[in-house]
């Protein structure tokens, strides 16, 4: 009977110990966008420098962003290139718990002028994703009208 309460014993602390240990990080497409706080953007010049930052955190503003967001598509675990520079750097800035710092994740955004599309990359987690005509229209309106 001893054995066996110490096996149980190992066993739980083992599971506990692998659930606190887990990969917390969410992916580009797991984040909850209701929680989204804030959008700093930088616009690339044609020079290939990027602007000063806009932060956008008028919730009006920002909840139509989050919207937008949600209906990208995305391609998990793909390294995507592109042959010229983004035309906008959006950091998105999520607040989980108010006793932790925020997430940020950072998109490359591209706006496909001959099929009104727009291509977005999220930087750090190699996620390729697209945005279809009707949302792109509003996209480039909030991103670009600021500059």
């Amino acid at each position: 009977m001893k054995k066996w309460n110490i096996s149980l014993l190992v066993f739980l602390i083992s599971i506990f110990f692998l659930i606190g240990c887990s990969n917390s990080e969410k992916k580009t497409s797991e984040i909850n966008l209701e929680q989204l706080s804030r959008v700093d953007i930088k616009e690339v010049n044609s020079d290939e420098s990027y602007s000063e930052a806009i932060i956008i955190t008028e919730k009006e503003t920002v909840d139509l962003l989050s919207k937008i967001f949600e209906q990208i598509k995305w391609e998990q675990n793909v390294k995507a290139e592109m042959s010229r520079k983004e035309d906008v750097r959006a950091t998105l800035f999520f607040n989980f718990d108010k006793n932790m710092p925020e997430k940020l994740v950072e998109y490359l955004i591209w706006f496909n002028q001959g099929n009104e599309t727009a291509t977005i990359i999220a930087k750090d987690e190699n996620a390729y994703g697209t945005l279809e005509k009707e949302n792109v229209q509003n996209l480039n309106d909030i991103l670009l009208k600021n500059n």
